[in-house]
């Protein structure tokens, strides 16, 4: 993985460490204690396929069709926290305004070439519930665009998308990432064969529709509080 600058700031004090091992000790992390799983994987720019970043999710079960997960640049402690995706089944899929479908991208791919996988997990346990992710699509944003070399997130939250085809990640990125955590793509390929995407296909709104999508910023007239009618409970 690239070398990205520090975080610009000043190191941690010994004061908030200790304010942060007190209130550990006493705060629950609910949200956080759901995460039951490291999936990695990697993303684009959805307007932008040259810009590919490895991405590792963190993700809770919201339900058996529902799953988030927490982004971040790395597996290791101090890594950045660069973006979120939510995983939802088809049947979950299907009933989205087709407005809205092409925000998605399938994860079919990304499954089966053996790209998206669970770092350290061995493969027969991994693939029990991968071959649930086969069938499933997702919604990403990335907040920082570590890509660039930015220090901070800075610029707008932008739409990324997966890998839907042979020939489109980079072979440097792929060649780093198997050799760093310890996966062969192609065995897991063939490993995973057997395995199905979405019932009904592949939809054809998702994915961008098959183009590209980017976030930008417009100005609009700000309604001012006093444009609310005043409402009176009793």
């Amino acid at each position: 993985m690239a070398t990205h600058p520090p975080v610009p700031g000043e190191p941690t004090q010994t004061g908030t460490a200790l304010v942060e091992t007190a209130t550990a000790a006493i705060q629950g992390f609910g949200p956080i204690n759901k995460i039951h799983q490291h999936l990695c994987a990697f993303h684009f720019y959805s307007h932008d396929m040259t810009r590919q970043v490895e991405a590792h999710h963190f993700c809770g079960h919201q339900n058996e069709e529902m799953r988030q997960c927490l982004i971040y640049d790395g597996p290791e402690a101090d890594a950045r926290l660069i973006g979120l995706e939510y995983i939802v089944s088809e049947n979950l899929f299907l009933t989205l305004p087709d407005e809205e479908k092409c925000l998605w991208h399938s994860h079919e791919y990304e499954v089966k070439s053996g790209v998206l996988f669970m770092p350290g997990i061995p493969g027969p346990i991994q693939r029990q519930d991968l071959d649930k992710v086969c069938k499933t699509y997702g919604k990403v944003f990335h907040f920082w665009q570590i890509d660039k070399g930015d220090t901070l997130p800075l610029g707008l939250p932008q739409l990324m998308m997966a890998l839907t085809r042979d020939g489109q990640i980079y072979d440097n990125l792929a060649h780093d990432a198997e050799k760093r955590l310890g996966i062969s793509f192609d065995k897991e390929r063939e490993n995973r064969a057997y395995m199905s995407g979405p019932q009904h296909g592949i939809h054809p709104l998702a994915n961008c529709g098959g183009g590209g999508l980017k976030t930008e910023l417009r100005e609009v007239d700000c309604k001012p509080v006093d444009s609310v009618p005043l409402r009176v409970f009793v």
